[in-house]
């Protein structure tokens, strides 16, 4: 079986990562994921971007307009044994003023990086925020991740051209 989910971390004006402590989730229960995201409708299959804005605003009650920077950074694979999850990571900054924001799925936080780190999270995820922070943030390349529980190998993904 084969699971499409999408993640959307939203960044304040200082620095700090939007996460949600995610209650009552199907794959991911009472831990920390990115600002908010969930499974791909059929529809949405080959348009995680549509996917991402669509939980961006069932969520957090947030439209397109309230980002600026949007872009796909990393797409993960990870077998668990019982499904490979395909999950497409965005990132982009929220515009200010926002306001405050509150979430349907569980606790929202703004986090800072030496917090994140030390959160529970899904295995993917901490994976995806430990190369952000160490390489991802300072470059705008696609990098797709392969891996499980014990780590996971990153690769730029270059484009061509095309």
């Amino acid at each position: 079986m084969e699971r499409h989910m999408v993640s959307l971390f939203l960044q304040n004006g200082d620095g700090e990562l939007l996460l949600l402590h995610r209650e009552g989730g199907r794959v991911a229960n009472g831990l920390w994921v990115a600002g908010c995201g969930g499974h791909m409708e059929p529809e949405e299959m080959g348009d995680a971007r549509r996917a991402a804005l669509r939980e961006m605003g069932e969520e957090l009650n947030l439209s397109a307009d309230a980002l600026e920077g949007l872009s796909l950074r990393y797409i993960t694979l990870r077998n668990t044994g019982e499904e490979i999850r395909q999950n497409y990571y965005f990132f982009a900054r929220l515009k200010e003023p926002y306001g405050r924001l509150v979430s349907n799925e569980g606790q929202l936080k703004w986090c800072r990086e030496e917090e994140i780190l030390q959160l529970p999270m899904p295995v993917t995820a901490h994976h995806v925020m430990e190369h952000y922070f160490s390489v991802g943030r300072h470059t705008s390349t696609l990098y797709g991740g392969v891996g499980d529980e014990n780590g996971m190998q990153f690769m730029p993904m270059e484009t061509n051209g095309r």
